[in-house]
């Protein structure tokens, strides 16, 4: 969430630095180098002075790695406190380097920025405030000052900005469509959070990030469905999972979203179900194809109950919740029926299960129990997602040959058409028209062979093609 933060240490002492390197650049005359930002729907033209490397400050409000930092909770919590200290700013400088989805790992993109700018140099200015906190730019500080560099050149905000017009422009900056490093997904959410925290309209906002609407909404649910089953997660020692475990389910979330939407209109119950059955699926690390075969059918099938173990929850046990007071009017409305809350207590044991099995805590028995929750709710997910796939395999074979019928009696309606049109033009060619009627019974009298074959009384609409194609000495 936006926040604003105090002067770095020496911010005066910075300042008269900037003003002094401004007004050397202003009197050498010629040609001056400018960087172009976009501040309240204008564009405005900053200088590109040299600073020093060793004087920038990493930007603790930076969008970039906003979601990383709950990798190290204490490291975060630090950070909160005193965003200047050299702790927080290695912190900071840690996370710019690392992986969005897995800070444990250093970003290869990373490495080639690096490289990139040992080979070639400094192409693009940074961008610094008036106290030396960079705006944009603070993952080539941190790539120069690995390179070796001394300097680097940056445009100098107006001394007058605040921290919100910091936050504007860097994210002006950053969802240029000609950026280079496109901010990781969870950052995303949250740079929209924020935009929406500061009062800007949806429409405003989806404009901004170059989305409709309607995708600004989706993504805002998907960002209150994330911070829900961080929450859940939490178990009595603190553990929980992070906004960087969700990385790399943004199109699986995003199908989650339509598909809940889609269920909850029809069938409200069945909606919540398939949310959190899915959501435990994503947990479990499926494959979006997998995790498709979860919807409605999935769940008035019951395909899951049959494969878990006894250790889990049971999805077909319970009874009623009670219904639920409304502090203030005198009424209740029903709580969630006995399936919604079973789905979600077994949702609950996957997210504490995977929270604890995947935090750095050192080995414990309560670690390896968890490991084995996790494990169990796979292999049981794996088996219900196999039958729900080979069950629609064959609903799909089913399906096939009415839906070949349905494309064929559109082709004929357009045919009649068609036939209408060239009669009126004369231009009719009744000798290809015959063939083709032609061949057109020949394949009807070969479909009321096999579809005659079926057992029992035949329907109206067999019978009426069985009768039709057969020969007339059989009428």
């Amino acid at each position: 969430m936006f926040r604003e933060f105090n002067d770095p240490p020496r911010a005066d002492e910075f300042s008269e630095l900037i003003k002094k390197r401004l007004e050397e650049v202003k009197a050498s005359g010629g040609t001056r180098e400018t960087v172009t930002i976009d501040w309240n729907d204008k564009a405005t033209h900053v200088e590109v002075i040299d600073l020093p490397l060793s004087s920038l400050y990493f930007n603790p409000g930076t969008h970039r790695i906003r979601a990383q930092r709950s990798h190290d909770p204490a490291k975060d919590g630090a950070l909160e406190d005193d965003p200047w200290s050299v702790e927080s700013q290695d912190y900071l400088k840690f996370l710019l380097q690392a992986e969005p989805s897995n800070p444990n790992r250093r970003d290869s993109a990373f490495e080639a920025l690096k490289d990139s700018l040992e080979q070639f140099g400094q192409n693009d200015p940074g961008l610094v405030t008036h106290h030396g906190v960079l705006v944009n730019g603070n993952t080539r500080a941190a790539a120069l000052r690995e390179a070796g560099a001394q300097s680097m050149r940056v445009g100098v905000l107006p001394a007058s900005f605040t921290w919100a017009d910091v936050n504007a422009v860097e994210l002006s900056l950053q969802l240029r469509k000609d950026h280079r490093r496109d901010y990781s997904y969870i950052n995303r959410l949250l740079a929209m959070e924020e935009q929406a925290a500061l009062g800007r309209t949806p429409d405003v906002i989806a404009k901004e990030f170059r989305v409709q609407v309607k995708t600004y909404h989706q993504e805002r649910w998907i960002l209150g469905t994330i911070r829900e089953l961080i929450e859940r997660s939490r178990s009595g020692g603190g553990v929980s999972l992070r906004l960087v475990d969700f990385e790399y389910d943004q199109e699986k979330l995003k199908e989650l979203e339509r598909l809940y939407k889609k269920v909850s209109a029809a069938e409200p119950d069945d909606g919540e179900i398939v949310k959190e059955l899915r959501l435990a699926a994503i947990l479990l690390d499926f494959s979006k194809t997998d995790v498709r075969h979860i919807d409605e059918y999935f769940v008035e099938k019951d395909y899951l109950v049959a494969e878990l173990p006894p250790g889990l929850s049971d999805l077909s046990s319970g009874v009623e919740q009670e219904a639920v007071a409304v502090p203030g009017l005198g009424v209740s409305v029903t709580g969630a029926s006995a399936r919604v809350a079973a789905a979600r207590a077994l949702n609950d044991q996957i997210l504490r299960a995977k929270a604890l099995a995947g935090s750095a805590e050192p080995a414990t028995e309560e670690k390896q129990a968890a490991q084995k929750v996790f494990d169990e709710a796979k292999e049981a997910f794996d088996k219900a997602i196999d039958a729900a796939g080979r069950d629609a395999r064959v609903r799909k074979r089913k399906q096939l040959a009415p839906a070949r019928l349905a494309d064929a009696c559109a082709d004929i309606d357009q045919c009649v058409v068609e036939v209408v049109q060239a009669r009126a033009a004369r231009s009719l060619d009744e000798a290809a028209l015959d063939e083709a009627v032609l061949r057109l019974r020949e394949s009807l009298r070969k479909l009321a062979q096999q579809a005659g074959r079926v057992q029992g009384e035949p329907g109206d609409g067999v019978a009426w093609l069985v009768e039709a194609v057969a020969p007339k000495e059989t009428q």
